[in-house]
């Protein structure tokens, strides 16, 4: 469904359980900088009707996520620890093109922000699979519903503001470029990407 070219080796989540700590706060900034991003998208683009009124909510549901991840590290009796560069969106934004016309602008972060939603999705899920505490995994198990539904949004909107065809093809190439970011990266379990 999210057709990501190369899936995490599902080992990710035994190394993942044994710092659940780091990964719970990972996740936590992780689903702030998506609020963040939305915000951004919205102050840059508000004359784009449709991304304002679709984003808005993801704003209202990626803030409730941040949340919901402190109440479950606190439940824990973990604290909220220090941010940390995410190195594969930092990557990721590599693929986006600086100057040129506008709408190609939107489009790429679009397109980054609907990969970073289908790479969230696919370990969510993985995680909801494989974790040993039956409480994470139905945690999760939301959570990557809720990525989905986010990835189709943003590659939806993008073709809202440019043609299908040229979506269809970029999409294509930002799969193989992330697909190549994938196979440098450790695989690390205090991380979600």
């Amino acid at each position: 469904m999210l057709g990501l070219k190369l899936a995490t080796d599902p080992y990710w989540v035994n190394i993942a359980e044994k710092t659940i700590d780091e990964i719970l706060t990972d996740h936590a900034y992780c689903e702030q900088k998506a609020a963040s991003t939305c915000i951004s998208l919205i102050i840059q683009f508000p004359d784009k009707v449709a991304l304002v009124e679709e984003i808005t909510p993801i704003v209202a549901e990626e803030w409730g996520h941040f949340r919901k991840v402190l109440k479950e590290l606190k439940s824990r009796g973990y604290t909220f620890g220090k941010n940390r560069i995410d190195n594969y969106v930092t990557e990721l934004m590599k693929f986006q093109r600086k100057g040129g016309r506008e709408e190609d602008r939107l489009m790429d972060k679009l397109l980054i922000s609907a990969m970073i939603e289908a790479r969230s999705c696919e370990r969510f899920r993985l995680l909801s699979l494989h974790i040993s505490d039956n409480k994470l995994k139905e945690f999760y198990h939301e959570f990557m519903v809720s990525e989905a539904g986010h990835y189709r949004t943003f590659l939806d909107l993008a073709k809202t503001y440019a043609p299908e065809e040229k979506v269809k093809a970029r999409w294509q190439e930002m799969l193989d470029f992330e697909a190549e970011i994938m196979q440098k990266r450790e695989l690390r379990g205090d991380r979600m990407h």
